[in-house]
């Protein structure tokens, strides 16, 4: 008989503890959305400090969102001016992704790798700045063929020509 209250006991400690755990899951999703949304919100408006900052902590806790938070965290560098940031992110997931994953993350890594690469030709780093160019030449190369339709006002395919012409001219 002793033993039906601690039983009993042990199941209301079980019941409130998977209570809990739900409510802390819930918090937690409810946390993480609303961080989220402030390294959106961040980022829109251009305060790309502040978005890298909670885009860089949230990749911890993003679970299947992690490769969407990654893709905007580097995005977001990539608005920062922070280009070889940007292309690091970016490349890791080319690298793990596939299909309009991969594209999207390759679009990113072009526009580092090009933006990177015109900064290292202003400075004098012709060989450097090439190799850049190259390499954005080659990623926008691979997401305007296997997914033109991310390019839809030609702006990746305009960024392509510039720099082809570019690097034409380095030769």
């Amino acid at each position: 008989m002793a033993g039906r209250p601690i039983k009993a006991a042990i199941a209301a400690f079980c019941a409130v503890s998977i209570v809990g755990c739900a409510e802390n899951t819930a918090t937690s999703q409810r946390g993480f959305k609303a961080q989220y949304n402030q390294a959106r919100t961040a980022l829109e408006q251009g305060n790309y400090d502040k978005a890298n900052r909670v885009y860089a902590r949230l990749v911890t806790d993003a679970g299947p969102f992690e490769k969407r938070v990654r893709l905007e965290h580097g995005h977001s560098e990539l608005r920062a001016g922070a280009f070889d940031q940007a292309a690091a992110i970016a490349q890791a997931l080319a690298q793990s992704g596939s299909g309009k994953e991969r594209a999207a993350a390759l679009a990113v890594k072009g526009t580092a790798d090009h933006e990177q690469g015109l900064a290292l030709l202003r400075d004098g780093q012709t060989r450097a700045g090439a190799a850049r160019l190259t390499a954005a030449d080659k990623a926008i190369a691979e997401v305007l063929s296997t997914h033109p339709e991310l390019d839809p006002l030609g702006a990746l395919a305009g960024r392509q020509a510039s720099i082809k012409v570019r690097l034409k001219a380095l030769r």
